[in-house]
């Protein structure tokens, strides 16, 4: 069991640092953009709180929980023009309520297919190239 002060989201700074670009708080969650932009505008969303599972929230949170997810992915297809949104909650290992919201384009990498959580090779941006794209995301809000 990994304690509050090991997981990533509430006491790890320093690995979500070198994982994910903080981009705001919304009514429940903190919105992070992936450093590896595979696919262009993927994003999480992690619980304020530290939680690990959906159930565990009370019927108001997870409520608000899901618009926050949908604001989130709308905001992302509005960004890049996605054809598709995926949404990915797993969390085998890593124990904080999270998911990972990923816009695939038709004819694009792993359209058709389960998103990649790791691919390889990454592909990464340039600062700027990030800006820009979380300023998009941050407009759809």
């Amino acid at each position: 069991m990994v304690s509050e002060k090991e997981c990533l989201y509430c006491g790890n700074k320093e690995k979500l640092d070198s994982l994910m670009i903080p981009i705001c708080e919304l009514k429940c969650t903190k919105l992070y953009l992936f450093r590896d932009q595979t696919y262009y505008g993927r994003c999480v969303i992690a619980y304020k709180d530290h939680a690990r599972e959906l159930y565990e929230l009370s019927s108001e949170e997870s409520s608000v929980f899901i618009e926050d997810m949908k604001t989130v992915g709308l905001a992302i297809q509005k960004a890049v023009n996605a054809d598709k949104i995926n949404y990915g909650m797993y969390s085998d290992t890593l124990p904080h309520l999270h998911v990972h919201i990923v816009p695939k384009v038709k004819d694009g990498y792993g359209f058709g297919g389960t998103f990649e959580m790791n691919s390889n090779p990454p592909k990464y941006l340039s600062d700027d190239e990030y800006k820009v794209i979380i300023e998009k995301i941050k407009e759809n809000l």
